[in-house]
């Protein structure tokens, strides 16, 4: 069990992960099952690993640095194997301080690349809506936006 704690606690020093991500990297390293969930309990205890303090890390970083869109962001959490109860709340919590509209705002001006909406056609217009629902924005927002620049 203690190469298994060592390990993890190895890997958790360079960078916060999920208790999923570090189970998968322990088993990757052929570590026995009994041995990888010892190893996560004791982390559990410790108070070293935490999926809600992943999960709004990894929040942040995906909204305010990123410019993702609340959609984005879920997906980004889910993949990270964190619960979907941990996810709603750190989403949440993060979008209350964030404002999603500006985020929009950011997103549709780098899309635009300089050009006035006006100027687009067809194709162009249907070229910034998927980039940004992509980047995790809804249809309607996104819709809004366009309507609003008209």
């Amino acid at each position: 069990m203690a190469d298994a704690y060592i390990t993890a606690l190895t890997m958790l020093s360079r960078r916060e992960l999920s208790e999923t991500q570090i189970r998968t990297r322990l088993a990757r390293k052929a570590f026995e099952d009994d041995d990888i969930e010892a190893a996560i309990e004791r982390l559990r205890q410790d108070g070293t690993i935490n999926d809600r303090r992943v999960a709004l890390s990894a929040a942040r970083l995906e909204s305010t640095i990123r410019h993702r869109g609340r959609a984005r962001v879920i997906q980004k959490l889910r993949t990270l194997g964190i619960a979907g109860d941990v996810v709603e709340s750190a989403v949440n919590e993060v979008f209350e301080e964030v404002d999603e509209n500006a985020l929009l705002d950011r997103a549709f001006e780098r899309r635009l690349r300089g050009q006035a909406p006006k100027d687009l056609d067809e194709k162009g217009r249907a070229r910034i809506v998927r980039g940004l629902a992509a980047q995790g924005f809804t249809i309607g927002h996104i819709l809004k936006r366009f309507r609003g620049l008209e």
